[in-house]
């Protein structure tokens, strides 16, 4: 296999794009500044011939034109190590708790990946599941492809790319802060792990609302209406008035202030389909409750 170079060019929108093999990465504006990589697949044709629509999906922020080529050579070395592991790529009929597999990927002799229609996952047999840290380990030895498989790679470096490598690291520090902080030894600070972080502000927030839904409101115009509850425990929901030049969206959530907001009365129009009709069985379930106490007054 020849070595794999990257070709960088402009779209016929200017975007600055590269190609490598059937790999194609484009640098796309966001809205706010900065710009993200959107990607493209056996894409034909010159540079000139690609525009936006000729790319999807985001695979990372980056600042500029550098860290863009950083990103795609990252790619490429990603791709190399990943030729020269020569993983066994298989079909497969095997159940998995995901399904029943329909591709399988041997990493090594026990350690096995694969995909189902839907989802997918390792599988590692009992002697190199041992291997894997206690805090991450599966009894079982399946591990989902989402944030569980971090483990494996944590714990066989060997059979994964540097990309894979680092990539596994901060799924783990992002998704299981306790075990990354008892197997390297340290204590992640505010802004280093989505779960820690996320745990600190419904600590914070364990008696404030929090917004569960938000709508654009049809009574009142400029405003949004929110339904909020209190913390994480979803049983009693009230709805609030939020400008909607205010309604910003934090990392886990909008906090409703009841003190500066203003809260709509159960009985208010809302542009909640299921509010309307929760409030539509309540008034059946009322006037139900009346015609039965009605009959009996009439039977005694």
């Amino acid at each position: 296999m020849s070595a794999l170079v990257a070709a960088y060019g402009l779209t016929a929108d200017n975007l600055v794009a590269a190609r490598y093999g059937d790999d194609a990465y484009a640098m796309v504006p966001k809205r706010g500044g900065g710009f993200f990589v959107a990607m493209g697949w056996c894409l034909r044709g010159h540079f000139s011939d690609w525009n936006r629509d000729s790319f999807f999906s985001h695979c990372g922020d980056v600042a500029g034109e550098d860290g863009f080529k950083a990103h795609v050579e990252d790619a490429l070395r990603h791709k190399r190590e990943k030729a020269a592991l020569n993983r066994q790529s298989t079909a497969s009929r095997r159940e998995t708790p995901w399904g029943r597999a329909q591709h399988a990927e041997t990493y090594a002799p026990g350690i096995v990946a694969y995909s189902t229609c839907g989802h997918g996952g390792f599988h590692v047999a009992p002697e190199a599941n041992a291997r894997i840290h206690p805090a991450l380990r599966a009894s079982d030895g399946w591990y989902e492809e989402d944030c569980a498989w971090a483990a494996i790679a944590l714990a066989f470096g060997e059979l994964f790319t540097a990309l894979e490598r680092r990539s596994a690291r901060k799924t783990i520090r992002n998704a299981q802060p306790d075990a990354y902080e008892a197997i390297f030894a340290t204590t992640l600070a505010p802004g280093e792990s989505h779960a820690k972080d996320r745990r600190a502000f419904q600590a914070a927030n364990a008696a404030n609302w929090i917004v569960g839904s938000a709508i654009i409101s049809d009574e009142r115009p400029g405003f949004t209406e929110v339904v909020a509850s209190v913390g994480d425990q979803h049983q009693e929901r009230r709805r609030f008035l939020i400008p909607r030049g205010e309604y910003e969206v934090g990392r886990f959530g909008f906090v409703v202030d009841p003190a500066r907001y203003e809260e709509l009365p159960d009985d208010a129009p809302s542009a909640f389909i299921g509010w309307r009709r929760r409030r539509k069985g309540e008034s059946l379930r009322l006037s139900l409750f009346l015609c039965s106490q009605l009959a009996a007054l009439i039977a005694s």
